[in-house]
């Protein structure tokens, strides 16, 4: 009796463990259909020994790559730690340095368990929110005072179901009361969330077997190095586009940032750039044809958002963007409306100005080269057309033309310059060096090759600076990394983008590999990778170089250095460096334009640290407003020391007041470009400098 006792009770206390929210694991029959297909299974393989006998580094598929694997496909599905529970990892624990064998004899199948555990949870969470918004705003109390930790990228994963619920709760509870401080209505924000939950359980419904093969497979090719990636055959079809959208489009290339999708870099003379209202790091919310109404984007797929931002070619795209100068918890925004158009390659082209500055009572001509892409008119070339377009042959042109107007010396102004074609990155070198080598390549067995000007003599022997920023990349690193080897010219301005790496496109049976094979080093054997090129005289910087650059992007390739091309000899700029930062920092120790870039990204990385926020109104409400109080300071502070009027309050622009207050800025010509007239007076005060040494 009393074992009968004990079994009946044993059996009860078993039967609340399997029901306790610990081990409350989400159904995922309805993504039973989600199978690896043959073709992809096959692809796996080809994939797996592509990377182990072409990749750069050819790092060995062990158990060390299987943990990488494992976390970079987590990370990828729940960044922010809200999908997925301790109890999840207990269970997929076993197959953490299990992913070289799975993926050695082409076993997808874990890839696809841990995928499919993510969409039933992401499902619940959606089915969460929508149930809770539909018992209407006034249900969320916002007189509680508790908080919610924004960025959860290492905080404890969640327990059980509970725990699980409770971040949902706080979740959207942040959301909503983020559309609150916008000024959003309760009405509209019922209305805008409960379409983006029902929008993404639509499209969470509609997920392929491509779509958990292309994220389980770029988990594993993306461990190797950032550019390393395998595009899906619909993908791969329309590589140029997806990555660039210069065809008809509006000119910017863009990335998924976790919900959001977020600009990467603006293609230079594109509809974007020209535009001046858009800029790196902005997130695109929503996009509208027309007049029509906007769609909300967030959490949709790159290739999704992509396609509604393609059009034709003179037809306007609306997109609603939440600008990257917006603290980070701001969720205001504008709208911007851009005519999609083609970028034509006469508007990427070099272009000359003459700054006129004064030093010690004398006035002084700088040239000024603004040269915003490599290009080369490939077509043109191949073709035999004497007169085809290059950044080489415009330049030389306009070297002529300033010279004719009596410069004392050139900057070539290389911000925000993506880079372009290798070749007119070595041609344009050999205009300023006497001849040599320009660039080294280095390919994943060892084989240096050296790319070389072999035409005898300087085409241009004056005085030359060299001006850049962290999105000055790849091309326009070579050519910085060159004329600073070769002491041709100093280089001013913020650390460049330091992606020194060069990829390859590998068919497959089913779809692509974009496969990193070969490396770039300076002939000084440096290697722009990574650390990109230093300047010489530093400026404030543009951006936080921990969120924008090669360095900020996971599993990174490392700097290093080869042989060097050419012998080290004697830097005429060293002797003269401490003086001329002097110099600089005494100049712009009080420029409006220096104190404001300098302070707005200190308060930028200050504000990039406060990730608690509020969830009690009135002191998120305060919080906000304390931001905006310091935001405002410091725009004022930069309008009064210009002279300049003031604002009462900061300018969320939107629509037409936007577009017209950007025209009105747009016209800002070279004098009043603060960096570039400053990299003027730096070359003049090197001029100087060196004379007085040759003459005491």
């Amino acid at each position: 009796m009393n074992q009968t006792i004990a079994r009946t009770f044993l059996a009860f206390l078993l039967s609340l463990f399997l029901i306790t929210p610990a081990l409350a694991i989400p159904k995922t029959e309805q993504w039973e259909h989600l199978q690896p297909e043959r073709a992809q299974v096959i692809a796996s393989l080809n994939i797996v020994e592509l990377l182990k006998r072409h990749h750069y580094n050819k790092p060995p598929l062990d158990s060390e790559r299987s943990q990488k694997i494992y976390d970079s496909y987590i990370k990828m599905l729940d960044p922010a730690r809200i999908f997925f529970t301790a109890e999840d990892l207990k269970q997929f624990q076993p197959w953490q340095t299990e992913f070289d064998k799975f993926l050695t004899k082409g076993d997808l199948q874990p890839g696809f368990t841990i995928y499919k555990r993510y969409l039933a949870r992401f499902n619940g969470y959606l089915n969460y929110a929508q149930t809770q918004l539909a018992q209407g705003i006034n249900s969320f109390d916002f007189s509680v005072d508790e908080s919610f930790e924004t960025d959860r990228e290492k905080a404890d994963w969640p327990h059980n179901q509970a725990e699980l619920e409770n971040l949902w709760r706080m979740r959207l509870k942040d959301e909503v009361l983020r559309l609150k401080i916008t000024g959003k209505e309760d009405s509209a924000i019922l209305e805008l969330l409960t379409k983006r939950y029902k929008n993404q359980q639509k499209r969470l419904l509609q997920t392929r077997s491509e779509d958990v093969f292309q994220a389980y497979i770029n988990a594993f090719t993306q461990s190797y190095d950032p550019h390393t990636s395998y595009l899906s055959p619909e993908n791969a079809e329309n590589f140029d586009i997806n990555m660039s959208l210069s065809l008809e489009g509006i000119g910017a290339v863009l990335q998924n940032d976790n919900e959001y999708v977020k600009i990467v870099r603006l293609v230079p003379a594109g509809p974007a750039e020209k535009s001046k209202q858009l800029a790196p790091a902005d997130k695109i919310i929503a996009v509208g044809q027309g007049k029509k109404e906007l769609v909300d984007v967030i959490g949709w797929r790159l290739d999704e958002v992509v396609k509604l931002i393609r059009g034709p070619k003179g037809s306007m795209v609306r997109l609603e963007v939440i600008p990257a100068s917006n603290a980070p918890n701001d969720q205001s925004s504008k709208v911007v409306t851009i005519t999609r158009e083609a970028v034509k390659l006469e508007e990427q082209a070099a272009k000359k100005s003459i700054l006129e500055l004064e030093q010690n009572g004398r006035i002084s001509k700088v040239g000024v080269i603004e040269i915003p892409t490599f290009y080369l008119d490939f077509k043109a070339y191949r073709s035999g057309d004497p007169n085809y377009k290059s950044t080489t042959r415009d330049v030389r042109k306009l070297i002529s033309e300033l010279n004719q107007e009596g410069v004392e010396g050139i900057v070539i102004d290389l911000r925000n310059n993506g880079g372009g074609s290798l070749q007119e990155a070595t041609e344009l070198t050999g205009l300023f060096i006497e001849h040599g080598p320009t660039v080294l390549v280095r390919s994943s067995d060892g084989q240096v090759d050296i790319l070389a000007d072999e035409q005898q003599g300087a085409f241009y022997r004056g005085p030359l600076t060299v001006l850049v920023n962290r999105l000055s990349a790849s091309a326009s690193e070579i050519f910085a990394g060159a004329m600073q080897d070769y002491h041709r010219a100093l280089v001013i301005g913020g650390q460049t983008f330091g992606k020194g790496t060069v990829q390859s496109i590998q068919p497959l049976n089913h779809g692509e590999l974009k496969l990193t094979l070969a490396k770039f080093y300076r002939v000084s054997g440096k290697s722009t990778q990574h650390q990109g090129v230093i300047p010489d005289i530093h400026y404030p910087a543009d951006f936080d170089i921990e969120q924008i650059g090669e360095s900020s992007l996971p599993e990174a390739m490392p700097w290093d250095s080869i042989e060097p091309a050419v012998k080290p000899f004697a830097n005429p700029f060293k002797p003269y460096l401490d003086q001329l930062q002097t110099r600089h920092e005494q100049r712009t120790e009080k420029n409006p334009d220096f104190i404001y870039n300098r302070e707005r990204l200190n308060l930028a990385q200050q504000l990039m640290q406060e990730t608690r926020v509020s969830l009690h109104e009135q002191k998120r409400r305060a919080q906000q407003q304390r931001i905006e109080k310091m935001q405002l300071a410091l725009e004022n502070q930069k309008r009064v020391g210009k002279g300049e009027e003031p604002l009462a309050a900061l300018d969320k622009h939107e629509d037409d007041d936007f577009n017209a207050h950007q025209d009105e800025n747009s016209a800002k010509d070279a004098k009043e470009d603060a960096y570039l007239v400053e990299a003027g007076h730096i070359m003049l005060d090197w001029l100087n400098l060196r004379a007085v040494a040759k003459h005491p």
